[in-house]
C-alpha cells in the first residue's frame, strides 16, 4: 500500500471512521478550473463544485456519494458557436475490497459501473474529474443549429438521398398508385 496520496484531496482508507460518514467539499479555484477546462477540451468552466460524503458500507467496503455541479462552455458541434451547459448530477461510487477484475479480451461490461476496487486511498477529486468528463455533452448544439444534407454523386446519376434510401418508401408509393387505379 502506498504511503503517498495520489492527490492532496485523497483520503486514506485506514483513517476513515467506519461508523460515521466523512464529508468532503471541493470548489477548485480559477487556475485549477482553467487547467481542467484545457484538459477536458472545454472553452470555459465555471461554478465547479463537488460535495458529498464517504461512509462505511458493510464490513469492508466504502460508499462515496455526492453532488456535482458545474457550468461548461464548449463549441457547438455544428456551428462552432459557444454553447453553455449547466451540469448537476448525483455521483455514487462503491469501493469494494473483494473486487474481481475481468481479464478476458472479449468480456461484457458489468452493469454496475459504479463499483471500484478498494485501494489504500479514496480520491474524491479524481472522482469529481471523472464524473465531470462523463457528464459533459458529447455533441452540444446551439439553439437552431441543424445539420444540412450534402448529396454528392457522379454527373448523370440520380443521387441517393436519405429519403430515397428508406426501404419502404417505394412500396408505399406503389401501393398508393395501385389503390388509385394508376398503372406503371
Amino acid at each position: 500500500m502506498s504511503l503517498t496520496p495520489p492527490s492532496p484531496a485523497a483520503l486514506r482508507v485506514s483513517g476513515l471512521a467506519q461508523n460515521a460518514p466523512t464529508p468532503f467539499a471541493f470548489a477548485p479555484d480559477t487556475d485549477a478550473m482553467k487547467a481542467l477546462a484545457v484538459a477536458l477540451d472545454l472553452t470555459g468552466l465555471r461554478k465547479l463544485r463537488f460535495e458529498g460524503q464517504i461512509a462505511g458500507h458493510g464490513a469492508t467496503d466504502w460508499l462515496l456519494t455526492g453532488d456535482l455541479g458545474a457550468t461548461v462552455t464548449q463549441p457547438c458541434a455544428v456551428t462552432l458557436a459557444p454553447v453553455t451547459t449547466r451540469i448537476d448530477v448525483p455521483v455514487r461510487r462503491l469501493y469494494v475490497r473483494d473486487f474481481e477484475e475481468i481479464d478476458a479480451p472479449e468480456a461484457e461490461m458489468p452493469e454496475d459501473d459504479e463499483v471500484e476496487p478498494l485501494g489504500a486511498w479514496i480520491d474524491p477529486e479524481a472522482v469529481m474529474i471523472e464524473a465531470l468528463s462523463l457528464a459533459i455533452p458529447d455533441f452540444p448544439r446551439a439553439d437552431g443549429a441543424e445539420l444540412g444534407e450534402t448529396v454528392l454523386t457522379e454527373p448523370g446519376v440520380d443521387p441517393l438521398t436519405d429519403e430515397a434510401a428508406k426501404p419502404f418508401a417505394g412500396l408505399a408509393d406503389l401501393k398508393s398508385r395501385l389503390e388509385g387505379g394508376e398503372k406503371d
